[in-house]
């Protein structure tokens, strides 16, 4: 058989071999630092917090923290504050000219801003450790528990789930540097994988046994999810190639140019950042709802976006996705710097005139291309409503779109990317018998 035949393929690449063994290896001191407990927090006494993040926007905080979150673990923050400071320093790169020019010093400048990011990380871990606590007391009170007293526990307990975050960082970037794949990008995947099969089964037993269509609905279910894959591949890969004429040059004896190549224009080119962002707007109400939470009932206009189910919060959200979809792809795609640069090397579209003209031309492009992009990615973020509405379980509800799916997607994509690299290098036969697998080059993996 052929996949058997490509794992023999990877397990005799010895380079290859490592890479995965070292990524195992720092997969599975991840996954066990989840379930290390804070100190002076009884496991036993999270029952109320299991339950708080069933369901609603604090799942997906569990699900990005592979499940670290319900169990007050000291990876209980995640990864998610350090790619918050990465989509700050980002903005700030676009906005602020000193930042502009540390981006064009090179290697000393892009060190200076990851060094700054991870400064702006410690303090967000600082401000949402604080907040955790803060919850993770109301629910340990909730069961008749309560966390140890005094300013002591609290900053400790700051200070140890910051530096548990912070070790995580320093796992994606080995993965990164010695494994396969992006690192960051694969322990999200990997927090996300870790609750598939429990979705699943969890799904499967509703279904069968609690009379909610039976297996045939089940199926049904699993074949749209398959769809819907389908379609966040075809999303992740889409692109518009634009046909590119260089003219030809002689210099010597030798003539250059002369060539038709293309430039392909992603459909996606913001990738999964739009949802990112908007997700970390609509966070916001979660937040004050939490602060406000305990001196009163919640204003009903806060509640109506505390939930991931209802009409107003995926009604904001999906115009939100829009908004920073184009706002995004006008900060990644430069059309008058491509224009520019054909010009410069002598290449033209055809029919298009050099200059300002294909500057246009590439923009009016890059607007209809993007528009039913902006519109399928805010589709496939709020299709786990949809699935609520037909009476999916919230767990496995989750895998039907959003940030989940697409992180999903985009980083497997990724990795396969770069496995069957290693397997064409050592002339290998690829993971597939026909064209070769199209990651999102060029684009920052899940983020």
């Amino acid at each position: 058989m052929r996949v058997v035949d490509t794992i023999k393929n990877i397990w005799k690449i010895e380079d290859l071999k490592q890479r995965i063994l070292i990524t195992a290896l720092y997969v599975a001191i991840y996954l066990f630092g989840t379930y290390v407990v804070i100190p002076g927090v009884d496991p036993k006494d999270l029952t109320a917090l299991s339950s708080q993040t069933r369901g609603g926007l604090l799942a997906l905080l569990d699900m990005f923290s592979g499940g670290a979150f319900s169990k007050a673990s000291i990876f209980a923050l995640g990864i998610m504050p350090y790619i918050s400071a990465s989509i700050v320093m980002q903005l700030m790169t676009i906005v602020v000219p000193s930042f502009q020019k540390m981006q064009r010093e090179g290697e000393s400048g892009r060190k200076k801003i990851n060094q700054l990011t991870r400064y702006l990380t410690v303090a967000i871990l600082v401000v949402q450790g604080f907040a955790y606590l803060t919850n993770l007391n109301v629910q340990l009170m909730q069961v008749g528990a309560s966390m140890p007293a005094g300013l002591w526990f609290k900053i400790s307990s700051i200070i140890i789930m910051a530096a548990g975050s912070m070790f995580v960082l320093w796992i994606g970037e080995r993965i990164t540097d010695k494994g396969i794949g992006n690192g960051i990008s694969f322990i999200i995947m990997i927090g996300i994988i870790n609750r598939l099969p429990q979705a699943l089964m969890q799904e499967f037993t509703s279904r069968t046994t609690e009379e909610a269509g039976g297996l045939v609905m089940f199926i049904l279910e699993m074949l749209l999810l398959l769809l819907v894959i389908a379609g966040a591949i075809m999303l992740v890969q889409g692109t518009r190639k634009v046909p590119v004429q260089y003219a030809k040059r002689i210099v010597g004896n030798k003539q250059y140019g002369g060539a038709r190549q293309y430039i392909p224009l992603k459909v996606n080119a913001a990738n999964v950042m739009p949802i990112i962002f908007a997700q970390a707007i609509m966070m916001l109400p979660l937040a004050l709802g939490g602060m406000w939470q305990s001196g009163g009932e919640v204003n009903s206009f806060l509640q109506a976006f505390m939930t991931n189910d209802g009409f107003w919060y995926n009604f904001v959200f999906a115009v939100v996705i829009i908004a920073f979809t184009y706002f995004y792809t006008a900060i990644t795609i430069n059309p008058t710097q491509m224009a520019d640069d054909l010009k410069r090397n002598n290449g033209f579209i055809p029919g298009v005139k050099p200059g300002k003209a294909t500057k246009d031309y590439l923009d009016a492009i890059m607007d209809r291309i993007t528009f039913p992009g902006a519109l399928f990615l805010a589709a496939v973020a709020i299709l786990p409503a949809f699935a609520r509405l037909a009476g999916v379980s919230q767990g496995f509800a989750q895998f039907f779109g959003g940030t989940s799916l697409l992180i999903l997607v985009g980083v497997i994509l990724d990795t396969l990317q770069q496995v069957e690299s290693h397997l064409l290098m050592r002339h290998y036969d690829g993971l597939l018998k026909s064209g070769r697998i199209k990651g999102r080059a060029g684009a920052v993996a899940a983020y």
